[in-house]
């Protein structure tokens, strides 16, 4: 990790890499999209309504890897000092805060006709609306410290400690009695989906996780250049 600090180095790989993912985006969202639309059976309870789930699912799934990626990020920074962490941490903070902002929006879409409601109070989704709040937070606190290396750590921690709202996010539906289903495949007994649904719900994960590298690739690119920059008119001064 140490060696990828060299913005030069970064940017080399990054070239390499981004043709890569950008095909794998587009094949498996487009590949993705077709199954949950036209081949994937409606759900024998919720009809055609099942289909928001898959883009409902993996963009929740995305935004509790997105914040994971932070708090690690941060931990790293905070530990090791090491120069490339804060710059993904506060890269990924918009698109994370963006796939959150989708998974409250599909599930009220959801909701409504499942539970004759747009929004309720339940754990699962109150909790996701709190780290929507603690997205949004640590954007507004990157900009707001005069002083960058002030700025950084503040960021870093408060990305630490909303790390703590991701278990609970998790584990809501089996500490708490909720309307939100369970979990139906990190569950004892096995996957409790059929095949036919975890094709297209697998390939929109992947294709998300692909999206969500390939706009972290750009955003960290784009830094370490407006970065150089900066350096470079200052010693140019």
């Amino acid at each position: 990790m140490h060696s990828l600090a060299s913005p030069a180095k970064f940017i080399r790989i990054a070239d390499r890499v981004f043709p890569w993912l950008a095909g794998a985006t587009v094949i498996l969202l487009i590949f993705g999209l077709a199954e949950a639309l036209f081949i994937s059976p409606p759900d024998y309870q919720q009809g055609d309504s099942v289909r928001i789930m898959y883009v409902h699912v993996p963009s929740a799934w995305m935004s509790m890897m997105i914040y994971t990626v932070m708090a690690g990020a941060s931990a790293s920074f905070l530990i090791w000092r090491h120069p490339l962490a804060d710059i993904i941490a506060r890269r990924s903070a918009l698109i994370g805060a963006a796939f959150t902002l989708v998974t409250l929006i599909t599930g009220s879409l959801w909701g409504k006709p499942m539970w004759g409601a747009w929004w309720v109070w339940d754990a699962r989704l109150t909790s996701v609306l709190i780290l929507f709040f603690m997205y949004i937070g640590y954007i507004a606190l990157s900009d707001a410290f005069a002083h960058q290396e002030r700025g950084k750590k503040a960021c870093a921690i408060l990305a630490l400690a909303g790390f703590l709202n991701i278990p609970v996010i998790h584990f809501s539906v089996q500490w708490w009695n909720t309307l939100h289903q369970p979990a139906s495949i990190l569950r004892e007994g096995g996957i409790a989906i059929a095949a036919p649904m975890l094709v297209p719900l697998f390939s929109m994960g992947l294709g998300f996780t692909c999206f969500y590298a390939l706009l972290l690739l750009l955003r960290v690119k784009t830094a370490l250049i407006e970065q150089k920059i900066r350096r470079a008119q200052m010693s140019g001064q």
